[in-house]
């Protein structure tokens, strides 16, 4: 991956969001969303050369996109209450049925494989439960660290940083195995119990794990796409802080 490849798909996508919106608008079943996001993602690979830029957010976001059109068909405020319920009541069963199967096929994407290897919980296990990392974890982080002073950048970090304390990565595990999940996961929670950006010389230690995680070829890509969902929901559902770029997630570990 690199801005050139990013930048490709970004342009490649521009149209699947809308339309996965309204399909959950018109209370479409999960086949059909389903078929989106695979002909998205194939979208992506042409446009990038078989490189996976997006497809967390394709994923994710998209699933998050139709709940949001299915809300807004039913006449109900766009809350995060409201995204989740609405996800389990239409899709639900749905999205656990292929989580189960995805545990017991051949896998077909990298975190399918080592979810399965290590016993780990997947983003189909996570979408199965209406994303419990990003509305219990994530999103809660975001607005606490606003609520409290925090600027944009540092609110973000706080929020990634308490997001890979938590998550089984997948992204983590295929670059460093189970041990480099567990290393970033250990060096994210003492990160967050010392303070976290609430912390004098909070930059220059996110910069030192930053570092520690290029030693290691650690990339918490799965982190950092719960992190542009937790943006995009704190977007259409309270006060903006500025969560709009759709491609500043993946910079947002401290690598400025």
């Amino acid at each position: 991956m690199n801005g050139t490849t990013f930048l490709r798909s970004l342009f490649a996508l521009r149209g699947y969001f809308p339309r996965i919106a309204q399909a959950g608008h018109d209370g479409q079943p999960f086949a059909v969303l389903e078929t989106l996001g695979k002909n998205a993602e194939t979208t992506m690979l042409a446009a990038t050369q078989g490189i996976n830029t997006h497809r967390g957010a394709v994923f994710a976001l998209g699933l998050l996109c139709a709940s949001a059109g299915q809300i807004s068909a039913q006449g109900l405020d766009v809350t995060p209450a409201h995204l989740r319920a609405v996800l389990l009541s239409t899709w639900g069963e749905a999205l656990a049925s292929r989580a189960q199967v995805s545990r017991l096929a051949a896998p077909r994407t990298n975190g399918q494989r080592v979810a399965q290897r290590f016993g780990l919980r997947s983003a189909g296990d996570e979408a199965a439960h209406a994303f419990p990392t990003l509305f219990d974890i994530t999103l809660p982080t975001l607005q606490a660290a606003w609520a409290n002073g925090a600027t944009q950048r540092a609110a973000r970090v706080q929020a990634l940083f308490a997001t890979m304390a938590a998550l089984d990565d997948t992204n983590l595990v295929h670059r460093g195995g189970i041990e480099g999940l567990r290393f970033a996961q250990s060096a994210a929670r003492d990160f967050v119990a010392a303070g976290g950006v609430f912390q004098t010389d909070w930059l220059a230690q996110a910069r030192a794990i930053h570092d520690a995680f290029v030693q290691r070829r650690l990339s918490p890509g799965g982190s950092a796409d719960v992190l542009a969902c937790a943006c995009w929901v704190e977007e259409i559902t309270g006060p903006s802080q500025g969560c709009t770029s759709s491609n500043e997630h993946e910079a947002a570990v401290v690598s400025a």
